[in-house]
């Protein structure tokens, strides 16, 4: 059974888990993943004091060297993912999760007493590790009461809320920054973890019967490996998400430095970040009121052109014009819009033919895309050069292989309905 028949076998949704309410299960999810998203955004507008606070501007390093803070961060997300999965499908989503969310906390508090920029980095990549855990059984959780398209409008309802926290984070951190030193912004993070924590404890069941537990064999978990590596449709939506989303994490390690040094935007920063995450943020609650009846495929494969066509035009205008927030403003918005018809969908067609491995499925998934993104990301972001053009430019490039990813994986068609 391929992609496409999987997922009208499991058209179907399961109803949220007993005594609890569609909203609260939303809610739960998106704030397990928003562990992640708060953990990035928050800190934005404090890059530069926490670089000089822990010593890298007296190193005389470059000034792009800031962008560390995130990236160390999002290294430590990717690869324990892989680790992640297969110990949830031995052991459940509970126990895992609880263990992820109290090793949140404690590098959270570790972050408040790093003395160093190295020590500093050190604590945020083992609090992406942890995060990863807790982000790998959401998205398993889900995957074991969803499929297909019911999936991804689920997730779509997940990310609508979700992106609250990038809208309001940067505004957070710059509050906290007026009120308290940089240190603040990690205890915030504490917070938010055990806030998480009693939440999921006191009413979040277990979502994954003893019955179907898969064995932690290194054979069973290579396997399980190598079947998501084989799913055609898993494997390409995988490579294709993780290509073009390198852009957004290019754009939210640069963020700062784009709008303060190339807009002279400091003081408003918060406030432009916070209007292109809205954008898709309603991206996102489109997508979740539309792709039940158009199909994951269709308006995944428009935004993604849509995406190209836009970071295009940018790059186009601001060569030959120049910088002018005026343009970039609206134009990167309509780009960065197209993540959330994109981002749910390639998520859920992934997965779809993989549930009775979630947890694996899930890992492989946050792994690739987190990986290749972050990587790819980390590169364009090092290229600021007191323009968007890299930014922008490098937006086209990933745009078009992801295209080119996706072109193969469907076998040159495109826009179906399945």
């Amino acid at each position: 059974m391929d992609g496409s028949e999987a997922g009208k076998a499991e058209g179907l949704h399961m109803p949220p888990p007993t005594g609890m309410r569609k909203v609260e299960f939303v809610a739960i999810v998106a704030g397990l993943m928003a562990l992640n998203a708060i953990a990035i955004d928050i800190m934005l507008p404090a890059l530069g004091e926490i670089a000089r606070a822990t010593g890298l501007t007296e190193e005389g390093g470059d000034q792009n060297r800031q962008q560390l803070i995130i990236f160390a961060y999002v290294l430590g997300f990717g690869a324990p993912q892989l680790i992640w999965g297969p110990i949830t499908d031995r052991f459940g989503r509970r126990a895992p999760l609880f263990v992820a969310l109290a090793g949140y906390m404690l590098m959270a508090f570790l972050c408040v007493v790093a003395h160093s920029f190295w020590a500093l980095l050190a604590a945020r990549f083992l609090q992406g590790v942890f995060s990863s855990g807790a982000r790998t059984v959401a998205s398993a959780v889900v995957r074991d009461l969803f499929a297909g398209r019911a999936m991804a409008s689920f997730m779509s309802l997940v990310m609508t809320v979700f992106m609250i926290v990038p809208i309001i984070a940067p505004a957070i951190g710059q509050m906290i920054l007026y009120v308290a030193p940089w240190e603040g912004i990690f205890i915030v993070l504490a917070v938010w973890g055990g806030l998480m924590f009693a939440w999921t404890w006191f009413r979040l069941p277990e979502s994954l019967p003893k019955a179907a537990r898969q064995s932690l064999e290194i054979g069973s978990v290579m396997a399980a490996y190598m079947q998501v590596i084989r799913t055609r449709v898993s494997f390409g939506y995988m490579l294709a998400s993780g290509l073009v989303f390198g852009s957004l994490f290019a754009f939210i390690a640069s963020s700062e430095q784009v709008f303060r040094e190339v807009f002279d935007q400091g003081d408003t920063f918060a406030y432009w970040f916070a209007g292109i995450a809205a954008a898709l943020a309603l991206s996102n609650f489109a997508n979740s009121r539309l792709v039940e009846r158009m199909g994951m495929r269709r308006i995944s494969h428009i935004a993604l052109f849509t995406f190209i066509i836009s970071t295009l035009l940018l790059t186009i205008a601001t060569l030959t014009w120049g910088e002018n927030l005026a343009v970039f403003f609206p134009l990167f918005a309509i780009g960065f819009a197209c993540f959330g018809m994109m981002g749910s969908n390639f998520s859920a067609l992934a997965m779809e033919p993989l549930g009775k491995i979630a947890g694996t499925a899930s890992a492989a998934y946050g792994f690739a895309t987190t990986m290749i993104s972050s990587i790819i990301g980390m590169i364009i972001g090092a290229q600021f050069d007191g323009t968007t053009v890299p930014l922008s430019f490098g937006f086209v490039i990933l745009g078009v292989a992801s295209l080119l990813v996706i072109l193969v994986t469907e076998k040159g068609r495109l826009f179906s309905r399945y």
